[in-house]
């Protein structure tokens, strides 16, 4: 059933997912405190809003969970990180069951959800960034653009899935396609000369310091 209003809908309601901007957030919880209950489970999406600032918005002490899925979930395939407070088993059950049809997760402290948004939320467009590169290489080298992205984004896919299903670190995957002398290790060594490695772990780092400072 569809509601109009926050505090008919969040009334019944099992679980309460809050997914406003972080400026609307005080406003929304002020509105919905008379009408939440201990027994309900509050899940809050919104960045660089801290479980106690809910708890003393609502003034209420219900199990409250952040949760910082990625663009990924439209298609159930996102990463998402959750922290909870105040929360037993069943209700961590409940989140993580949620989450999971919808991806992955994983529980966190709370304290490392701005690195959790910076790896796991920003890190689809550095991931995408990666992958438009490459794109134009492979057209520069002579593809046409759509056979140029189906190659990538498969290889891309299919080497992350290796890191998942097996469990195994990005550098056994890599000693097995670079032989001595051969072109992948050339490529590999030119792109860390020009500061690959580097340069993602200054982007990853300068994303991280704008979040905490803001």
């Amino acid at each position: 059933m569809v509601e109009s209003e926050n505090t008919k809908a969040v009334k019944n309601a099992d679980i309460i997912l809050l997914c406003v901007k972080p400026f609307q957030i005080k406003d929304v919880l002020k509105g919905i405190s008379k009408s939440v209950n201990a027994k309900q489970i509050l899940i809050s999406v919104v960045s660089s809003v801290s479980i106690e600032e809910i708890v003393d918005a609502l003034g209420k002490n219900l199990p409250v969970f952040r949760a910082m899925p990625n663009t990924a979930i439209a298609i159930s395939e996102s990463m998402t990180c959750i922290a909870h407070n105040n929360a037993g088993k069943r209700e961590v059950g409940e989140v993580v069951g949620l989450f999971d049809n919808l991806g992955q997760t994983v529980i966190i402290e709370e304290k490392l959800m701005a690195a959790a948004t910076i790896i796991g939320a920003c890190g689809t467009a550095f991931a995408m960034r990666y992958i438009r590169a490459n794109i134009q290489g492979g057209i520069e080298i002579g593809f046409d653009a759509a056979t140029a992205r189906k190659i990538v984004a498969q290889t891309v896919k299919g080497a992350a899935s290796l890191l998942i299903e097996k469990g195994t670190h990005p550098e056994q995957e890599i000693d097995k396609v670079t032989t001595p002398k051969g072109c992948t290790i050339a490529g590999l060594n030119e792109m860390e000369h020009n500061g690959l490695s580097s340069s993602l772990i200054k982007g990853i780092t300068v994303s991280y310091k704008k979040i905490a400072k803001d």
